[in-house]
């Protein structure tokens, strides 16, 4: 039988996200903090018979083809290293699909990770980095892990103290489109902006109550204006006593952050009544 590599794909949130500017590209320039948390999918890859890459999962919804970020990586690595193996790669989702959460992205990472375990590639994981540069922004981040300050279009990494903290994470039956977020986004009219070197400054205390002033994301000038259901959300976690509270990427997952468990459980256990898609984790430092 065909050894597997199984790894656990692991979901990020932004405690700061920034845009700075809209490029030439189309892309906008952004400034901000990822944090990894231990909310993870499960990703186990497989050489396979012939040349063919198979996806499966535990999501009917989900797509099996070319169109999966976690196929595409499969098949990057395969032509840039000329490797005429077939892979089967098997993903039980965890992290809600279409969240501000990494998911697609994270699933890539390990899929490239793994892939280059199973055949012995030595691949650095600043290869990697690279190579999932070409699959997504945040793919990069997925492979390095921990938390870092992201800027360019947020594949410019560098790693910094995290925070140790409990995560609520509550996503409501919404899906959001990242694309249309930024279209939508008014930089001229964005009033507030998080200062992130400060918050580089501030995680080294691991004091939510000292980074929380700069907890801002501005794609929330969108996303909660056309979205009152996420406005609310984030209401509802400050009146759980959240510390602090924050969309995570395009949304519409919101968090708070708890340095208490028992906090942070009656939290959950609140949200979760209306919100299924609710979660408590720890971060990753």
């Amino acid at each position: 039988m065909n050894k597997q590599i199984t790894l656990k794909a692991r979901a990020k949130i932004n405690l700061a996200l920034d845009a700075i500017k809209k490029r030439e590209d189309g892309y906008h320039e952004v400034k901000m903090i990822m944090q990894e948390i231990d909310l993870f999918d499960e990703v186990s890859v497989q050489e396979d018979s012939g040349s063919e890459i198979k996806v499966n999962s535990n999501l009917d919804y989900l797509p099996n083809d070319d169109s999966n970020i976690a196929y595409k990586a499969a098949e990057l690595l395969l032509k840039t290293y000329n490797i005429k193996k077939g892979v089967s790669i098997d993903i039980h989702k965890n992290i809600p699909v279409s969240a501000g959460l990494a998911g697609g992205s994270t699933d890539a990472a390990a899929v490239l990770i793994g892939l280059n375990q199973l055949w012995d590639m030595h691949l650095s994981k600043n290869d990697l980095m690279k190579l999932g540069g070409k699959l997504g922004a945040d793919v990069p981040f997925c492979i390095l892990g921990g938390c870092a300050v992201a800027e360019g279009i947020g594949d410019e990494l560098r790693p910094i103290a995290g925070l140790d903290a409990f995560v609520v994470l509550c996503k409501p039956n919404l899906r959001v489109s990242t694309a249309k977020v930024y279209s939508n986004l008014k930089l001229d009219e964005i009033e507030k902006h998080p200062d992130v070197d400060e918050m580089v400054q501030q995680l080294k205390t691991n004091k939510i109550e000292e980074i929380k002033c700069n907890m801002i994301n501005v794609l929330e000038t969108v996303t909660l204006t056309e979205n009152p259901i996420v406005s609310g959300i984030k209401l509802k976690l400050l009146e759980c006593r959240a510390e602090a509270a924050l969309m995570s990427g395009s949304g519409p997952t919101v968090f708070g952050l708890y340095k208490d468990y028992n906090r942070a459980k009656s939290a959950f256990e609140n949200l979760k009544k209306v919100y299924n898609e609710t979660f408590l984790v720890k971060t990753v430092k």
